[in-house]
């Protein structure tokens, strides 16, 4: 593990990918070993700066996961993106291996690094107080399966049906969706309020906490936490101070444990700009079907191409829309696929584990195909 993370200071070689053919904008790797099977993953671009960032880590004998989906600027998740699995490494070496209590240690460490880099950059770089991003880790280590999440990007597993339908496969949802547009998390959050009947509202078609923001866990969104950022003079002239009694978020994470199953197939870890376009159903049906070789680039695309129909146009013209401009027509789009054989005792996965150890991370913006230089900007504003 410590040889994957000293990885990260590596430069392009980390992404070991390419840009997918017809479109400038994404980016994927089709196939690649891990120590339960095979996993895909694949970015597109749609906002002027990539907001999503991701990872994959892998040995012999564990599979780390994370997807980040970023708000309000790239910040937060490049953060996320250099933090959070070291400090997963930390935490599990200290208590002897992997548990709910690590992951929340890991998440909450993660959290308090990034708000002394807020501190610290405020007074150059006011707006950062109101950057976040929404996180989702996925684990695997001795047959037990980790997610943790905050926020909307989802982890879908895919599981053989039981009885007569052993060819079809089904989707279970392993993630909670931490946005008020779901009734449920609005009432909790409401619930969490009593004293205040404006803490989510309706406003530009969707659900927001405070007029501002659709997800009620994150990391960063200091402004949203903190009393003393909003009351800042020098926020205060960046932006609209929002009256807080209390935080109306938190970066405290949703995790799910569960021993893998035989009939456990593959697993679909994505940011939201996925699920707004593909139901669980479907996205799990295409991986069920198709071959695995680019499947998370499959899915991006056919994600892309409900986006090409709802405005009635051809995909074609969808991947000729540039960076910034495209962001009204989709979101940045973040899909891993990861392939469950270990449990089922495979030859593929004798093969696949003796050359599971490496890191894939995906570059931090696909329209420079830029590993490092978002980076180069947060180690400057740190410093």
């Amino acid at each position: 593990m410590m040889m994957m993370l000293r990885s990260l200071s590596r430069p392009l070689e980390r992404c070991l990918g390419v840009r997918a053919g017809g479109d400038a904008l994404m980016w994927h790797a089709d196939l690649k070993p891990h120590a339960s099977g095979d996993f895909s993953i694949a970015v597109v671009q749609a906002n002027n700066c990539l907001e999503d960032q991701s990872q994959v880590f892998t040995s012999p004998f564990a599979t780390y996961v994370g997807v980040y989906d970023g708000h309000g600027g790239p910040e937060a998740s490049r953060f996320v993106n250099k933090h959070l699995f070291p400090f997963l490494h930390r935490f599990a070496t200290e208590q002897g291996g992997l548990s709910a209590d690590v992951i929340k240690k890991a998440f909450n460490a993660t959290e308090e690094e990034f708000l002394r880099l807020v501190k610290r950059s405020l007074p150059v770089r006011p707006q950062i107080a109101s950057v976040g991003s929404c996180c989702l880790v996925g684990a695997i280590s001795n047959d037990v399966l980790y997610v943790a999440n905050l926020g909307d990007s989802r982890a879908v597993l895919g599981r053989k049906a039981s009885g007569d339908k052993e060819n079809t496969v089904v989707a279970e949802r392993l993630s909670t969706d931490h946005n008020v547009g779901v009734e449920e998390v609005r009432k909790e959050v409401e619930e969490l309020h009593p004293d205040d009947s404006h803490i989510v509202v309706y406003t530009r078609g969707v659900w927001r906490i405070k007029g501002i923001i659709q997800v009620s866990r994150s990391i960063g969104d200091v402004y949203l936490k903190k009393p003393e950022f909003y009351r800042d003079p020098i926020f205060q002239q960046f932006g609209n101070p929002v009256p807080l009694k209390r935080p109306v978020i938190t970066a405290e994470p949703s995790i799910l444990i569960r021993k893998l199953k035989p009939q456990d197939q593959f697993l679909i870890f994505a940011s939201d700009g996925l699920w707004e376009q593909l139901s669980d159903e479907a996205a799990v049906n295409i991986v069920f079907k198709n071959p695995r070789a680019g499947i998370a680039k499959r899915l991006v695309r056919a994600a892309l191409q409900e986006v090409a129909k709802k405005r009635e146009m051809r995909y074609s013209d969808i991947k000729k829309i540039e960076k910034g401009i495209r962001r009204h027509f989709h979101d940045d789009i973040t899909v891993i696929v990861i392939y469950l054989d270990k449990h089922q005792g495979s030859s593929r996965n004798k093969r696949t584990k003796q050359n599971a150890m490496g890191c894939t991370v995906a570059p931090v913006d696909i329209y420079s195909f830029n590993a490092d230089g978002g980076d180069e900007d947060l180690l400057q504003t740190i410093t």
